[in-house]
């Protein structure tokens, strides 16, 4: 008979996980057919002559900030300028095509340049080889995010809690800014294995700072900021940009010694499989990876925050596939790894921008650009490069996450903290920084889980069942009833099977125990196990072992195992006050489930003295009175009128 269970069992296990991945495939089909065409959801709405000039005059808008921010993050990835603007031509049009959402502008930003940099300087590789590598990682990439988007494995970002962004995103902004005040000072430093190397070789190149640059550099920050603040509307970048490329015509600057950008090469970049030595493919998958995870991340950050206000659908697989044929076609246009920018989308939100139609604007103006004004940008100094950066990664800075974080929770903060120092001590390998807090966070979350909240609960006055020991409330020495508040899982089994073999210990007389799982919404095979352990040394001990509240799924997992057979349907309930009569119907006055049925206060009795020491007195009596009520004893505890003795 058992035998035959078993295998009605197996099958019915076979049978259903045959059902599911058959969903789980035409679930991935209908989706593909999703992907490939999500712009038509707005691609219509440019009929609108006013969504259409809104879209235009965006798009030109964003080109604008694009075009020099693209040419910096080239910079401080180690590329030439122009790689920069091939990353800035296709990818807006391709992520916006692509994408779920309307206003979010991609191309070059701050933190994936450098991580760029952190993943291919270590390599030391010639000018050619560094190019083809930048365009690898960026592949490799986007190649990642297309199959979590299409395996709708999106999911896999929230592995990247908000406190190690927060501490990743800080300490990039201090590594960012750090990098590029050499430039401002026209100084080259060596590069130190660590960052505090490198920023120790910049102060003793202080010494040999090139006057005329740091003067520039001075020039670049005073007017962005100062277009900032008194003129925000204006776009502030591009006006320092034009003007510091005046100046430096005007004054000479390239003959005085300053840094320019020089030629840049005009035209459209090609499509170039990039070629890397294959060993080296092992060393670029990580930092591809995190790449990925993170541009995803600051990418869909962006979006939601715009599309609260916008109120425009997202859908965060249909961004990761959107994110990742970018970051392809960057990798084969000789650009390099890119993500959603947070001042772009900003400018874009501000201009009125309706659709995606903005980003295909602001990418057909960039190649405008690369087939006819590079020569323009000849002399733009590199210093006002390096104040463009500086300027962007300054509003990375946010040290008040960090406090809210630990007045949320203290682990949360310390996971922010950790992963700000590893970030800043591992740096230029910025990804060990996101592998601390990860690790972190996922410890963090089992020692959390290991131990939930676990109570024998007790009818209040309101009628609701409440932890009897914080509420002061009687319990029972025959029957007690016990509420478990977490995953029933292998880190925690174990906890919750000590806690219910104290239970007994501590009443001799216990005949019943009720646990109420409602909490619980996933089991595995280690709780299972726990609890038909549990079943069986209760019935040894003469103990009825009773379940209420279960939820579907747990029962399922518990029917397909065979131990809800075994324990027996006629122990699961599926509201307490069912589980609570049949106890009494069955046990009849053998028991005691009066606390379960009626307000049961532990009596405290407090006679009133010193006032200065009636408060504390007070709650020390009420204190005591819930240690006594776990027995359900009576608590009396008098006061002494210290007055009246005296």
């Amino acid at each position: 008979m058992n035998q035959h269970i078993l295998i009605q069992i197996k099958k019915h296990n076979k049978d259903t996980n045959r059902a599911r991945m058959n969903e789980y495939l035409l679930q991935l089909a209908r989706d593909g057919k999703k992907r490939f065409v999500p712009f038509l959801d707005w691609i219509f709405e440019l009929k609108n002559p006013q969504i259409l000039r809104a879209d235009v005059i965006a798009g030109i808008t964003v080109a604008l900030v694009l075009i020099p921010q693209s040419m910096a993050y080239a910079q401080l990835a180690g590329l030439p300028p122009q790689m920069g603007l091939y990353a800035a031509f296709l990818v807006p049009i391709v992520a916006a095509l692509f994408g779920s959402s309307r206003q979010l502008q991609n191309g070059p930003v701050a933190i994936i340049s450098l991580m760029t940099a952190a993943a291919l300087l270590p390599l030391n590789l010639d000018a050619t080889q560094y190019v083809a590598y930048a365009a690898m990682i960026a592949i490799l990439a986007g190649v990642m995010q297309m199959l979590l988007g299409f395996l709708r494995l999106g999911i896999m970002v929230d592995f990247l809690s908000h406190p190690v962004v927060i501490g990743f995103t800080n300490a990039a902004a201090i590594v960012i800014a750090s990098t590029q005040i050499g430039k401002i000072l026209g100084v080259n430093p060596e590069t130190g294995v660590h960052l505090y190397q490198t920023l120790w070789n910049l102060v003793l190149a202080i010494p040999q700072t090139h006057f005329v640059t740091l003067m520039m550099g001075v020039f670049s920050l005073a007017l962005l900021f100062g277009l900032k603040k008194f003129t925000p509307k204006l776009p502030n970048i591009i006006i320092t940009v034009v003007v510091t490329i005046l100046v430096s015509w005007a004054i000479g600057y390239e003959q005085m010694g300053g840094a320019i950008v020089a030629d840049i090469k005009s035209g459209l970049p090609s499509l170039v499989i990039p070629t890397i030595i294959p060993k080296d493919l092992g060393f670029l998958l990580l930092p591809a990876f995190m790449i990925a995870l993170l541009s995803f991340v600051e990418a869909f950050s962006i979006a939601k925050a715009v599309a609260s206000k916008t109120r425009q659908h997202l859908s965060a697989d249909q961004e990761m596939v959107g994110k990742g044929l970018a970051n392809v076609v960057a990798g084969v246009t000789q650009g390099y790894a890119v993500s959603g920018s947070f001042s772009r989308t900003a400018v874009a939100y501000d201009a009125g921008a309706k659709t995606g139609f903005t980003a295909i604007v602001s990418g057909i103006i960039v190649g405008i650009t690369l087939l006819f004004l590079t020569p323009l940008l000849y002399h733009l100094p590199v210093a006002t490069l390096a104040a463009v950066i500086i300027v962007a990664v300054i509003g990375l800075f946010h040290f008040e996450p960090f406090h809210h974080a630990w007045k949320v929770n203290p682990h949360d903060g310390f996971v922010a903290l950790a992963t700000f120092l590893s970030t800043l001590f591992y740096a230029p390998h910025l990804e060990m920084g996101i592998l601390v807090g990860v690790v972190l966070s996922l410890v963090f979350y089992l020692y959390r889980t290991m131990q939930p909240h676990f109570a024998e609960v007790s009818l209040t006055e309101e009628g609701v069942y409440r932890d009897a020991r914080l509420n002061a409330l009687k319990t029972s020495e025959t029957v007690a009833f016990y509420r478990y508040d977490g995953d029933l899982y292998f880190a925690n089994a174990g906890y919750l099977e000590r806690k219910l073999l104290n239970a007994v210990a501590d009443k001799p007389k216990l005949k019943v125990i009720v646990l109420d799982l409602e909490a619980v919404d996933q089991i595995d095979a280690t709780g299972e196990e726990m609890l038909g352990h549990m079943s069986e040394r209760l019935a040894e001990a003469g103990i009825e072992f009773y379940f209420s509240r279960v939820k579907f799924k747990v029962e399922d997992a518990l029917k397909r195992s065979g131990l809800y057979k075994i324990i027996g349907a006629d122990h699961f309930f599926d509201k307490r006050t069912r589980a609570i009569k049949a106890i009494k119907e069955k046990y009849g006055d053998s028991v005691d489930v009066s606390h379960l049925m009626y307000h049961k206060p532990v009596e405290i009795i407090v006679y009133e003295g010193d006032t200065d020491n009636d408060e504390e007195k007070e709650k020390k009596a009420k204190d005591d009175a819930a240690e006594e009520a776990a027995t359900g004893g009576k608590a009396l505890i008098k006061i002494e009128d210290q007055k009246k003795e005296s």
